[in-house]
C-alpha cells in the first residue's frame, strides 16, 4: 500500500477514548451514580454493622477514577465515606460514633488507600495519554515523510545496489511514464538511455567501493512512450548499521523544459549570429566606468576590428581623422542625454578604410547618469561604395544629358535652319521653272496638244512644289520661337473661323455648335493656327454629308480638361491612325479631298509645344473627333 492510501485517523491505535474527551458533568455524574449504587448494594447484600463496609465504595472510587479521572475519583471517595459513616456506623442515620477511635482509623485507612488508588489510576492515565500522544506523533511523522516522498516536486526512488528499483514516488512515475508496479519489475538501467548507463554505473561502483557517499550527473531516461527525458540525478548511498551498502536514494529533477529552452536559445543565438553576419552587424556594450568596449556578438572578430574588446581611446584612434571630431563631439552629448547617438564614420584598419553605421542607447542609474552603453555597428562599406559610385554616375550622367541635350538642341536648330533655308532657296528655281513653262505656252500657240499637256504638267508640279515648300516653312515656323502664354478665348476664335468658312462657301449648309467661354492660357498665334487646322479639316471632310455638323466643346477626363473638335464627316480607319500626324501623310486619296497632309502635323506640334497631347478618335463614315490638352490651361 502506498503512503497515499494509509488512513490518517486521529485516534488510530487507541484502546478507548480518553476521559479528557468526556464532558465534566458526565464524569462527575457517573462518579456520584456509581458511589450511590455501590453503597446501596452493600446495604442490600449485608448487614450494616458487618465488616468490609468500605470495600464496595472502594470499587466505585476505582471505576469513577478510571472513567472520569482524578476529580471524579476523589468525589466518589468523599461521597462514599460520608454515606458509609452515615448509614453503616452505629448509631445509624447519624454522624455519631460509638467507638470514635475505631471509626477514625477505619476512615483514615480507607482515605489513604483510596487516595493511593485514585493517584495511581491518574498517573496511569497520564502515562497512557503521553504514550498515545507519542504514538500519534510517530504516525503523523511517518505520514508526513510518506507524503513528502510521494508528493515531492522532484522524482525520488530507492534503488538496491544491483540497480533494481525498490520504490518510486508519483513524480518519478509521471516523469518516466511507468506505474509503481511496472517500475518494481525494472532496474534503472532498463529506463536509461544506453549511452548514459556507463557514466552512471562508474559513479555507482565508486560509491559502493566507499570512494564517495553521493554523486550527481545529468543523464537521460527513456519515457515509456519512447521520447527522451533529460534529468539532473543526485544519488546518495544508505548503509546498514554494520556499514554494508543497503540501498541508494535517487533524487531526480526534470531538465526537459530547461534543455528545450537551452536548445531554443542556441538556435535563436545561431540564427541571430548568422543574421548579423549576413547583415555585417555586430552588437557591443561599453562600460562607461572603465572605458572598455566589448562585443556581444559571438564571432572570431568584431566586424573588421582586430579583437572583440578594446578601449574607447583605442576606438577613437581607429576612426578616420576626418570623422574623429564628429564622434568626439556627439559621444559626450549622448552620454549626457542631450542627443541620440546615431552616426556614420570611417575606420582605418590595416591601411584600408571601412564605413561603419553606429547606433547606441544608454542605461542610467537612479540619478540619470549613464553607466553602460548598448549598441550595434553595421559595416556599410559596400553600400557607401555603391552610393559614391551612384553619385559619380549621376554627376557624369547629368553632364552627359546636358551635353546630349545641347547637341540635340543644336542639331535641331541646325535642321530647322536648314529646312527653312532649303524651303526659302527652292522658291526662286520654282518660280523660274513655272515662268519659262508659261512663256513657252504663250509664245508658241502652235504647239501640238501633247506638248501643251507637258507644259501644263510642269506648271502644276511647280505649283504643287510651292505649296509643299509653304507647308514646310509653316511647320518650321511653329516649331521655333518661344511660347508666350496669355488668356485666350477659344470659343471666340472657333466662332470667327467657322463664320469665315461659311462666308467663303455660302452654298454649304453646316450646323455648328461652340461651347461658350472656353478660356485657356496659351500662345494666341499658335492657338489660332491650331483651331484653323482642326476646323478646316472638319469643314473639308463634311463636304459630302447632307446634314453636316461641327461641334467645339470641352470635358473633364481623369482630372484633366480636354478641348474637342468633332464632326460627322468621312472619318478614317483607326488602324491607319499612326500616319495621321506625320507630315505629308494622308489617309484619303487626292481626288477625294484636297490637301498637303501638313495640317494635323502642325496641330500636333503646336499642342506639344504647350505641354499637351493631341488625340484622334474616328469611325469610317461616322465622323471624327480631335481632342487636345494644354498644360496649365483650362479655367473651369
Amino acid at each position: 500500500m502506498s503512503a497515499a492510501h494509509i488512513p490518517r485517523t486521529a485516534a488510530a491505535g487507541r484502546a478507548s477514548p480518553d476521559w479528557t474527551e468526556r464532558p465534566a458533568w458526565r464524569r462527575y455524574g457517573v462518579a456520584v451514580l456509581l458511589t450511590l449504587l455501590a453503597v446501596w448494594a452493600r446495604m442490600a447484600l449485608a448487614p450494616a454493622d458487618s465488616g468490609g463496609r468500605f470495600i464496595t465504595p472502594a470499587l466505585a472510587v476505582a471505576f469513577s477514577a478510571l472513567y472520569g479521572g482524578l476529580g471524579p475519583g476523589l468525589l466518589s471517595t468523599a461521597l462514599g465515606m460520608v454515606l458509609v459513616n452515615f448509614f453503616m456506623v452505629r448509631p445509624y442515620g447519624s454522624f455519631a460514633f460509638e467507638n470514635p477511635t475505631e471509626a477514625f482509623w477505619l476512615n483514615t485507612w480507607h482515605l489513604i488507600t483510596q487516595l493511593v488508588v485514585v493517584g495511581a489510576i491518574a498517573m496511569m492515565q497520564s502515562r497512557n495519554r503521553q504514550l498515545q500522544e507519542a504514538g500519534r506523533q510517530i504516525r503523523d511523522g511517518q505520514q508526513r515523510l510518506l507524503d513528502t516522498f510521494e508528493q515531492a516536486a522532484s522524482g525520488i526512488s530507492h534503488v538496491d545496489p544491483g540497480g533494481r528499483l525498490l520504490r518510486a514516488n508519483q513524480t518519478f512515475c509521471r516523469m518516466v511514464g511507468y506505474s509503481p508496479e511496472e517500475l518494481a519489475q525494472l532496474s534503472f538501467q532498463d529506463i536509461t538511455v544506453p549511452e548514459d548507463i556507463g557514466p552512471d554505473m562508474r559513479l555507482l561502483e565508486e560509491a559502493l567501493a566507499g570512494k564517495r557517499s553521493s554523486y550527481s550527473l545529468e543523464k537521460r531516461y527513456r519515457h515509456k512512450d519512447g521520447h527522451t527525458v533529460w534529468v539532473q540525478l543526485t544519488v546518495a548511498l544508505v548503509r546498514t548499521p554494520e556499514g554494508a551498502p543497503d540501498y541508494f536514494i535517487s533524487v531526480v529533477q526534470d531538465l526537459s523544459p530547461q534543455k528545450a529552452a537551452e536548445e531554443a536559445l542556441r538556435t535563436s543565438q545561431n540564427l541571430m549570429n548568422q543574421a548579423q553576419k549576413l547583415a555585417n552587424i555586430g552588437a557591443w556594450q561599453a562600460d562607461l566606468s572603465t572605458g572598455r568596449i566589448g562585443s556581444i556578438t559571438r564571432s572570431e572578430s568584431f566586424l573588421s576590428f582586430p579583437s572583440n574588446e578594446y578601449g574607447i581611446h583605442d576606438m577613437l584612434a581607429m576612426i578616420h581623422p576626418d570623422d574623429r571630431l564628429s564622434v568626439q563631439t556627439l559621444w559626450p552629448r549622448a552620454i549626457k542625454g542631450e542627443a541620440s547617438y546615431e552616426i556614420e564614420y570611417r575606420v582605418v584598419l590595416d591601411g584600408r578604410e571601412y564605413w561603419h553605421s553606429v547606433k547606441a542607447e544608454f542605461e542610467r542609474d537612479g540619478q540619470g547618469r549613464a553607466v553602460r552603453a548598448l549598441g550595434v555597428t553595421q559595416d556599410i562599406t559596400e553600400r557607401k561604395r555603391i552610393e559614391l559610385e551612384f553619385q559619380h554616375l549621376n554627376a557624369t550622367l547629368e553632364q552627359r544629358i546636358r551635353d546630349r541635350t545641347r547637341a540635340l538642341r543644336d542639331a535641331y536648330d541646325e535642321l530647322e535652319s536648314y529646312s527653312y533655308a532649303v524651303a526659302h532657296d527652292l522658291r526662286s528655281p520654282l518660280r523660274i521653272i513655272n515662268g519659262f513653262a508659261q512663256a513657252l505656252r504663250e509664245n508658241n500657240p502652235a504647239l501640238d496638244a501633247p506638248s501643251q499637256d507637258h507644259l501644263g504638267r510642269i506648271m502644276g508640279a511647280s505649283k504643287k512644289m510651292g505649296e509643299l515648300i509653304d507647308g514646310l516653312l509653316k511647320l518650321s515656323q511653329y516649331a521655333r520661337g518661344e511660347v508666350l502664354r496669355q488668356s485666350v478665348n477659344l470659343s471666340a476664335i472657333a466662332t470667327r473661323i467657322v463664320e469665315e468658312l461659311s462666308v467663303a462657301e455660302p452654298q454649304r449648309v453646316v450646323a455648328w455648335e461652340i461651347e461658350p467661354d472656353l478660356l485657356v492660357e496659351a500662345d494666341p498665334a499658335l492657338i489660332e493656327a491650331l483651331m484653323q487646322n482642326l476646323l478646316n479639316n472638319a469643314w473639308k471632310y463634311t463636304a459630302g454629308v447632307a446634314q453636316a455638323r461641327i461641334r467645339v466643346f470641352s470635358r473633364q477626363l481623369d482630372g484633366v480638361r480636354e478641348y474637342c473638335v468633332s464632326d460627322n464627316g468621312a472619318g478614317f480607319d483607326m488602324a491607319r491612325a499612326g500616319k495621321l500626324f506625320q507630315p505629308f501623310q494622308r489617309l484619303h486619296q487626292p481626288h477625294e479631298f484636297a490637301g498637303l497632309g501638313i495640317g494635323l502635323a502642325t496641330a500636333r506640334r503646336i499642342v506639344q509645344r504647350h505641354g499637351g497631347v493631341l488625340r484622334a478618335q474616328s469611325t469610317p463614315g461616322e465622323g471624327a473627333e480631335f481632342s487636345f490638352t494644354l498644360a496649365c490651361t483650362g479655367k473651369d
